[in-house]
């Protein structure tokens, strides 16, 4: 199979949204550029195998696989770009591994491209995997002349004692977000999710989360941290669904800078009597004396509210 190379302006968008530098040494890996595949290696352990038709990718994890990693980020360089992807992932049983994803969009001009990634995770017996997606835009400055645009959408199903942790980030330059998740989990299984989200100018983003707790003993963390900046909107949904004796907690906290919005809509249900279910969501503004208290070390106003948000987002 030919690949396509990688540009310069991929390189660049990899090292963000997947600390890149080059192909990982013994790692398995999938570059995706502009819809193409730039690159592509399997392991003893980790194998990826395109879906017939060009339409994505199946990730076969071996059972017992220990410590390894798989690189799968996504990256379009151009107008015009309409990128839709199929993964499958498949975790043996007792298999504990790294998958690393992400998403980079660079548009200049007008027109606007979209990466619209669906991931299914197959999580069997007792496995564990840590996720990491960064999603980031580069470009022309203008939102409305250059429109970015990622709406990933990931299914998870995980079965006896399956662990998953998934640590998603929108850090900036995208116009438009649609995050999907759900996910069905069995007895002892767990479901960890990290999400920090950035959003300025007159873009939007919205989070959608569906959990089904059907297994004596499982549960799910669901925790959103965000920052709506100018004219930017944010909308946070959870389900949280407890079917069976388990533990359930949604969490969203967002701050508020310049005349951004945030709309949290937590929900619980509750379809057992020893389903313990939580919900918390906060949304504000940075606090005065945290400026004031930065300025007097030194910073600028502006330097003072970046360091705040930083923080609060990492």
């Amino acid at each position: 199979m030919s690949f396509q190379p990688v540009n310069p302006i991929t390189k660049d968008l990899l090292n963000i949204v997947s600390d890149w530098q080059a192909f990982p040494e013994g790692a398995a890996y999938n570059i995706r550029q502009d819809s193409q595949c730039a690159g592509r290696r399997s392991t003893e352990n980790i194998e990826i195998r395109p879906k017939s038709g060009g339409s994505g990718l199946d990730i076969i994890v071996k059972a017992g696989t220990k410590g390894e990693s798989c690189y799968i980020p996504a990256c379009i360089t151009k107008n015009d770009v309409d990128d839709l992807v199929y993964n499958d992932f498949y975790i043996g049983e007792g298999a504990d591994v790294t998958i690393v994803a992400g998403c980079g969009v660079h548009t200049d001009g007008d027109g606007e491209s979209r990466h619209n990634g669906i991931h299914r995770f197959f999580m069997e017996k007792n496995s564990k995997a840590l996720y990491l997606e960064k999603h980031y835009g580069s470009g022309d400055a203008s939102v409305e002349a250059a429109r970015r645009i990622i709406d990933p959408e990931t299914q998870c199903e995980l079965a006896e004692g399956a662990y998953l942790e998934m640590d998603t980030s929108q850090l900036e330059g995208i116009a438009h977000t649609h995050r999907k998740t759900s996910a069905k989990l069995e007895a002892g299984a767990r479901l960890v999710i990290k999400e920090n989200i950035l959003t300025e100018a007159d873009s939007k983003a919205s989070t959608d989360f569906y959990v089904e707790l059907n297994g004596d003993g499982c549960g799910v963390d669901l925790v959103s941290r965000s920052v709506a900046k100018d004219d930017s909107h944010q909308e946070y949904h959870s389900v949280i669904v407890g079917n069976a004796p388990s533990t359930g907690h949604s969490e969203c906290d967002a701050i508020i800078v310049g005349n951004g919005k945030v709309d949290a809509l937590p929900e619980l249900r509750a379809n057992n009597g020893d389903a313990m279910l939580i919900h918390e969501a906060a949304i504000g503004k940075i606090a005065g004396e945290q400026i004031i208290k930065l300025q007097t070390l030194g910073l600028t106003e502006e330097e003072a509210e970046a360091r705040i948000i930083e923080g609060f987002l990492s």
